[in-house]
């Protein structure tokens, strides 16, 4: 995934209902609790942890029992640090003060709230990336010194192995493609950082790999789940048992849910997104472009998925009037540049959505050579009475535009090569007019219809016509 890319616009909860769901995620709600029971007794240790001793009562505290209440309390403890929830007022001393970011958790706005859980989300994301502690442990006891190379760790590729992960993860939920909010099973997860985009059936070797992915996958995401990241359901037990051993229930071997589902949660969406974001990418939203000009939304809409567009142009639309909203697309919509056909294409999409009261704004550019043809069609769907009849140099020029959009929007799509054909087909002598048309995409649109039409005979004529515009342009 380059950062130059835009990515498909993500649909974001209002942030007042993100910021609830961020207080009520384990990871912040046990550090929030921690921050407001530490007093002038609690003690700390040159790391800035709970000293040994208070760990029993900072886990009776949240509630928590068992072997590895100890443990879950100490990082419940360390996410408060890191948040700015408890700040240590004396290193040497080892006391502490909550700090102030606490209050932001009850006063502050949603943004000051989820600046906080995503600065908890960074510390549980690293926490992610790091190996059994067991085998550090092992590895300082043999040595003093870790070795990252006697552990195969690679922190940087760690690190990177679980940001392209959850890119992906982004993508699935994000593109119009893929399963949206449903969930998605792990072994395709993994499959999608691990298996080359190109290779055909994968070897054995890859498709182990791919197993040894799940497995990492696993233990990360059930890290990740009480952050509020993602809803994991993990891999079922029983197939990391050993082969020897009889599975304590009869198993369904096609239930692929029993290797790992992972949804990502419309926090964890916003969370990724705002990591993108910081990282370099383009990761629009839908609803960025409500504020801004036509202009802005109709090129900003230009990569957007159907959909996503559609919902966009909603939203813009929601905050003027009908006839204002009109006059000012189509104001935007001219040009004589590469994107202009494609910005034509989005501002007679957007008028769709406006009603009748907009029908002043299309007969004010009835005469326009580049509006004109896009007005009548407008104004000849919504029942409008009296629409001239467009010349023919006017329907030309439609329909080269109209194609040099749909060729930016989708490339050379079977709804393309359906078009391309059917024009050729209604209109007779149809290349020997086209050439002739005065847009500065016509040679470009002449070849697609060369390369898309099947018929080799009316493919030459589209290369032949190509060749002509180019000449006439002086090209």
């Amino acid at each position: 995934m380059s950062d130059s890319s835009t990515l498909p616009p993500a649909r974001l909860r209002p942030e007042a209902e993100l910021a609830r769901d961020a207080l009520s995620a384990p990871v912040l709600a046990r550090a929030a609790r921690l921050a407001r029971w530490a007093g002038p007794g609690t003690r700390v240790d040159a790391g800035g942890g709970l000293v040994e001793e208070q760990l029993p009562a900072a886990a009776e505290q949240l509630g928590l029992s068992g072997d590895d209440a100890a443990a879950h309390a100490s990082e419940a403890w360390r996410i408060a640090v890191d948040t700015g929830l408890v700040e240590i007022t004396d290193e040497e001393a080892g006391t502490v003060a909550a700090g102030e970011d606490l209050a932001l958790l009850t006063g502050g706005s949603p943004q000051d709230v989820l600046g906080v859980w995503l600065t908890a989300l960074e510390a549980v994301l690293a926490d992610a990336s790091v190996p059994d502690l067991d085998d550090l442990v092992d590895a300082m006891a043999e040595g003093g010194e870790v070795d990252l190379s006697s552990l195969d760790w690679d922190p940087d590729a760690e690190s990177e192995f679980l940001d392209g992960v959850l890119g992906n993860l982004y993508l699935l939920t994000v593109g119009e493609e893929g399963p949206g909010d449903a969930p998605v099973p792990l072994p395709a997860l993994a499959a999608s950082v691990i298996v080359p985009s190109d290779m055909g059936e994968p070897s054995n070797e890859v498709l182990e790999q791919v197993s040894d992915a799940m497995m990492r996958l696993d233990d990360q995401f059930r890290l990740l789940e009480p952050v509020g990241l993602v809803e994991y359901q993990p891999v079922d037990e029983a197939l990391m048992a050993d082969a020897d051993e009889e599975p304590a229930a009869p198993v369904d071997e096609a239930d692929v849910t029993r290797y790992g589902m992972v949804r990502l949660t419309p926090l964890g969406l916003y969370g990724l997104r705002a990591r993108l974001l910081d990282a370099g990418f383009e990761a629009p939203a839908v609803g960025d472009l409500a504020d801004k000009g036509a202009d802005a939304l109709l090129d900003g809409t230009a990569p957007f998925p159907p959909a996503a567009a559609h919902a966009e142009t909603e939203l813009w639309l929601a905050g003027r009037s009908p006839l204002d909203a009109a006059r000012e697309l189509l104001a935007a919509a001219r040009g004589s540049d590469t994107g202009a056909p494609l910005r034509r294409l989005r501002c007679q999409q957007a008028l769709s959505l406006v009603g009748a009261e907009a029908e002043p704004a299309l007969r004010e550019v009835l005469d326009d050579a580049e509006l004109g043809g896009l007005a009548r069609v407008w104004l000849t769907e919504h029942g409008a009475r009296d629409v001239p009849a467009p010349p023919q140099e006017m329907v030309f020029w439609l329909t080269i535009d109209t194609v040099a959009a749909q060729l930016a929007a989708e490339g050379n799509s079977e709804e393309l090569r359906a078009l391309v054909e059917g024009l050729a087909q209604q209109h007779s002598g149809f290349f020997d007019t086209a050439w002739r048309v005065e847009h500065p995409a016509t040679p470009d649109v002449l070849e697609a219809m060369g390369r898309l039409h099947p018929d080799k005979k009316v493919a030459k004529e589209a290369r032949k016509a190509a060749f002509k515009a180019r000449s006439q342009q002086g090209g």
